[in-house]
């Protein structure tokens, strides 16, 4: 897996995702105890809307980010975002109100749904191989998981010199470190995208294509699942650990890295485990796995004491962190395989975008059944989104997906380069890898 390390270029873009994402994880800390401080006991609520805040602006920037920053330098436009980062995470050391840390996470938020997917839609042009591409998504998987075992870890002992304010600054330095690190390599010119009808047909490209490929639709369904489990973690774990069993802010910070560190195993395992096992095995495995897992802490948790819930939330938080991780590393995947190389930056933002109207949902559902009805409720409604969530991709993502496909192209001239690229079979159809584009908007019907 650390042997693509060796490419220059995308070790430092590795490095750069990885100092960014280390700051972040302190102010995922960091937030949770601000939003502790300025509410109480309505933390919950509280953190649970202002991650709706954030997947507001994820959902809504990153199809504009897509469909126009492209035109402009990749280094240029990545470094700019972190800056932008940088000055938001500055300002929240400095607020005294909740609506000001509303205000201040769209802006920060705004800028990650541009810049998360631009970064992410650059790796394929890095790491043209499925294999080394393969490789770098459980990598990247790793540099997310420092945002919940390595960067907790260090909030805990940072907490011991300094208040939470002071973990805000060490955010600041992550997006510093990664801005210097993207300056540092030249990133691979962009082919131009094929143009697009007006501007609502650029805007929606990326969910065009997106919606009309099966495998896609069925990844949306999944990251319904996942976003369950990791909403259930995210929102919750501050209120459950420091009211509902009275432990400090570290126990705060060891929660969370029980959910990296289940998700830092299988990160490992995930390269060869995908030699072996077709994407669409591994995420449905892993998704009944979520569910099962939110299901059995919904049961159990109400028949327990204090004390052995601390340790049932560390045991269901690390196999919620193996599960998320097993359903969406894969994701690049299909993604990558989806699309041509012009059109991939569309896509990825319509990723971005319609995957956290999943967490949209989550987010505040989990915030506010937690602040009203209690914990075991919340896991409850979290487990049956799960659920919902597995069946609808199971729907949607067929078994059998083969690659190339043999279709016709009747609207097409005999002598069109397109049908001159290709074989045509005996029934006057060809046969190649089938993507949505604008010679392919709809999938065949076998």
């Amino acid at each position: 897996m650390f042997a693509i390390l060796k490419h220059r270029t995308y070790r430092h873009l590795f490095l750069a995702q990885v100092v960014a994402l280390a700051g972040t994880g302190l102010a995922t800390v960091a937030l949770g105890l601000l939003a502790y401080d300025l509410a109480g006991g309505q933390a919950t609520a509280v953190l649970g809307t202002a991650l709706a805040i954030k997947m507001i602006a994820y959902v809504l920037v990153a199809p504009l980010a897509g469909a126009y920053l492209t035109r402009l330098p990749r280094r240029s436009v990545l470094v700019a975002l972190d800056i932008v980062r940088l000055v938001a995470v500055l300002a929240l050391p400095w607020v005294d109100q909740i609506w000001q840390v509303y205000g201040l996470i769209f802006l920060l938020q705004s800028a990650s749904a541009a810049f998360t997917p631009l970064f992410q839609a650059t790796i394929p042009d890095v790491l043209p191989d499925e294999a080394d591409y393969t490789r770098a998504l459980s990598l990247s998987r790793l540099a997310y998981d420092l945002e919940n075992l390595l960067s907790p870890a260090l909030a805990a002992g940072l907490l011991l010199l300094v208040s939470y304010q002071g973990l805000f600054l060490g955010t600041a330095v992550g997006f510093i470190g990664s801005a210097l690190l993207v300056v540092s390599v030249a990133l691979p010119r962009l082919s131009a995208a094929p143009a697009s009808k007006g501007p609502w047909r650029k805007l929606t490209q990326g969910a065009r294509l997106y919606l009309a490929t099966p495998r896609l639709r069925g990844l949306l369904a999944l990251t319904l699942a996942a976003a369950a489990g990791s909403a259930m973690v995210i929102v919750s774990t501050v209120v459950i650990v420091r009211d509902g069993l009275a432990r400090p802010d570290s126990a705060v910070a060891l929660a969370l890295a029980a959910f990296g560190a289940g998700s830092m195993a299988v990160a490992f395992l995930l390269p060869r485990w995908l030699e072996n096992s077709s994407d669409r095995k591994v995420m449905f495995t892993a998704a009944a796995g979520m569910t099962s897992v939110l299901t059995i802490l919904a049961l159990l948790w109400p028949r327990l004491g204090v004390e052995h819930r601390w340790w049932l939330l560390l045991a269901g938080w690390t196999l919620l962190g193996a599960t998320y991780a097993a359903l969406v590393t894969p994701g690049g995947r299909l993604l990558r395989r989806s699309a041509h190389a012009p059109e991939r930056p569309a896509l990825f933002a319509a990723q971005f975008s319609l995957s956290h109207a999943c967490w949209l949902v989550a987010y505040p559902l989990v915030g506010w059944l937690g602040a009203a009805q209690g914990t075991a409720v919340a896991l409850g409604a979290m487990a049956a989104l799960s659920a919902l969530g597995t069946v609808l991709a199971w729907r949607v993502w067929p078994a059998e997906m083969p690659g190339p496909l043999t279709h016709r192209h009747d609207d097409l001239a005999p002598d069109h380069p397109h049908l001159a690229e290709h074989t045509r079979s005996a029934e006057g159809g060809h046969c190649h890898d089938y993507v949505i584009d604008e010679l392919h908007t709809r999938w065949p019907s076998r």
